[in-house]
Parts: C-alpha cells; sequence; structure tokens
C-alpha cells in the first residue's frame, strides 16, 4: 500500500562519489572552490568529477582559466592517497592538451610534481611520470624538466622502478635528451641503458637503445657507448624477434660507429654480417638503419674489405620505392667502392 513518508535513500541515478554539477559556465568555478574544502569527501567528488568533466576539450582551456591548475598543485601532498591518485590523474588529462602544459609551466607545477617519484602508490607513481612523459614532448616542458634538474634523478629511478614507469621514464628522458644530453652524460646514464638492453621486454629493449643513440650523438658520448661495453649487446639486438628493437639498436650502432674507435669495437663484435642480413628486413626503418650503419662501417679499410661481397645486395636497394632507402643505399655503394 503506498505511503506519504519520503524514503531515505537516494535516487538510483544518482553518484554519491561524484560532486552535483552546477549547470552551464558555473559548473568548473563550483568545483574548482570544492578542491580547496575542508572535507576530504568534498575534495575527493570534485576530483571524480573534474577526471569526467575534462575528457571534454571544451573544459580544459576554461579548468585553466578559472585556476584549477594551482588548485591542483596544492593537493599533490594530500595525505589521502584518493586525493593523490584522482589528482595526478587529472593532471595527466590537463598534460595531452598543449594548453594544459603550458599552464604546468606558468604555475610551476614540476618541482611538486617530482615529489611523488617515492609516493608508495604506485598508480599515482604512474600518473605522475604519464604526466612528465606527455610535458617532455613538448620542448618548452623538456627545457622546464632540465632546468628542475631531475635528469639525474630520473636516471636513478629508471633502475629500481616498475617496468611500466620504467617505459615511460625512458621516453621523458629521450625527450630531454633531443634538447640537451649534458645532464645525462654527467650522470651514470650509459651504464643503466646498457643494463636495460637485456631487458625481458621489448619497449625497454628498444627505449634503451635509443636512448644510447641519443646520449652518442655528442663526441664525450661516443666515448661513453665504447668504454661502456654495449656494442656487442647492441650487435647482438640486431638479431632481436622485434623490429623496433632492432632499428632502434641499428641506430644506436650507426652513431657510435662514427668515430675510429667505435668503427673497431663494431667490426669485432660482427655487426658487418648482422647488418646486411637486415637489408631484406621487411621494417623500413630497420633497413634505413642497417643501410647506415654499412655506410658508416665502409669507411674504413677493413670495412669495406668485408663490404665488397654485399653490393648485390644493395645494388636493388637503388630502386626502392623508398626514397629515402634508395638514396642510402646509392651513398652506401659509393663509399664501399671508393678507392683511396
Amino acid at each position: 500500500m503506498a505511503t506519504t513518508r519520503i524514503s531515505a535513500q537516494l535516487p538510483p541515478h544518482i553518484d554519491q562519489t561524484k560532486s552535483s554539477l552546477a549547470y552551464g559556465n558555473r559548473m568548473l568555478p563550483k568545483l574548482n572552490r570544492e578542491l580547496s574544502g575542508l572535507e576530504l569527501i568534498t575534495k575527493q567528488r570534485a576530483l571524480v568529477s573534474l577526471c569526467e568533466v575534462m575528457h571534454k576539450p571544451e573544459n580544459i582551456a576554461e579548468s585553466v582559466r578559472v585556476g584549477v591548475v594551482e588548485s591542483l598543485k596544492d593537493l599533490l601532498g594530500d595525505e589521502d592517497q584518493t586525493v593523490r591518485i584522482k589528482t595526478t590523474q587529472v593532471l595527466y588529462i590537463l598534460s595531452t592538451h598543449a594548453i594544459g602544459r603550458e599552464a604546468f609551466l606558468s604555475c610551476n607545477v614540476i618541482l611538486p610534481l617530482s615529489k611523488l617519484f617515492d609516493d608508495d602508490v604506485i598508480d599515482v607513481r604512474v600518473n605522475v611520470h604519464s604526466t612528465l612523459e606527455k610535458l617532455s614532448s613538448d620542448p618548452m616542458g623538456a627545457r622546464a624538466i632540465l632546468t628542475a634538474d631531475l635528469v639525474p634523478t630520473l636516471v636513478e629511478k629508471v633502475k629500481s622502478e616498475d617496468d611500466e614507469i620504467k617505459e615511460l621514464i625512458l621516453t621523458s628522458l629521450h625527450y630531454c635528451m633531443m634538447i640537451d644530453p649534458g645532464p645525462c652524460l654527467a650522470t651514470a646514464a650509459m651504464a643503466t641503458f646498457t643494463d636495460l638492453l637485456s631487458h625481458a621486454l621489448p619497449p625497454i629493449r628498444s627505449k634503451a637503445a635509443l636512448a644510447i643513440q641519443d646520449l652518442s650523438f655528442p663526441l664525450a658520448g661516443k666515448k661513453q657507448a665504447c668504454q661502456s661495453g654495449c656494442v656487442p649487446t647492441l650487435a647482438s639486438l640486431l638479431e632481436d624477434v622485434s623490429p623496433g628493437v632492432r632499428a632502434c639498436a641499428a641506430g644506436a650502432l650507426m652513431t657510435i660507429s662514427i668515430t675510429t674507435e667505435g668503427k673497431f669495437l663494431c667490426l669485432k663484435a660482427g655487426v658487418i654480417p648482422r647488418a646486411v642480413s637486415l637489408l631484406s628486413d621487411p621494417n623500413n626503418d630497420v633497413k634505413i638503419n642497417a643501410i647506415k650503419v654499412i655506410t658508416t662501417l665502409a669507411e674504413s679499410p677493413q670495412g669495406r674489405k668485408e663490404l665488397s661481397e654485399s653490393l648485390p645486395k644493395l645494388d636493388p636497394l637503388c630502386n626502392h620505392g623508398n626514397e629515402t632507402i634508395s638514396k642510402a643505399a646509392s651513398i652506401a655503394i659509393n663509399v664501399i667502392q671508393w678507392k683511396p
């Protein structure tokens, strides 16, 4: 029988974990005010709601305008792990947009974010390093990370972090080294990257090889690569099952072999027969880097002698449909056939 009693239960479509959203342009200012609230549940609900509404690009610029980034920055040090998880999640969403990355730099979010490198909650650390990876993909963001002197810390963290985070850190370091490899050269980064070449996961092996290539562009980096003993491992990775690993390993050897010492180590490690076998690789990136390794090694008398028998495998590549491959193959043939 129906009664006039009102139920104490909320309607089924009401989500108690989210804030009640204000209408239109009042929504984000209200959520921003709730981020500074004294009650924990209020902050948590506001953060859960922000995680949802931030997936709409039109809300990104407005959230920056009303000061959400500053509010999130203040919450990075919160004692509640749910607050830290959701705060870093919202920051990651913001970092996927250029205007969000600009706001990070203007609000100096990088250093407070880096204080969570040692957070005991892995979800927080994943969000933090995902955010830094996005930020570093922007040259201004990479420079800000370099200015904050975070590279030595990142190099240390890549040794001990979980595999998922290792990948993120290696990508961030790659972007930073594209701007300035100096801070990495000043650390034991080359030895760290060399150790990661033997990792079980292909993405980590490929990113470690790419990091060695980045670090080997300066002459000092080439010397470090030769001294670190990475050349034999890179040579073996030319036969890796992953095309990404093969391509990055060939790229690193191409850079290292520019110097005389690098050429000698590559020849000693048996790079030439492995590189020649990659000329028929189905992956174009692998093929291009293999041709470039062959070209640099052909600059030495021993290399030219070994490679003279491989000309029949290079000749067809001069007519390859990929212009980069055909041009690289023509240059390689000219270097092999050069006579003093």
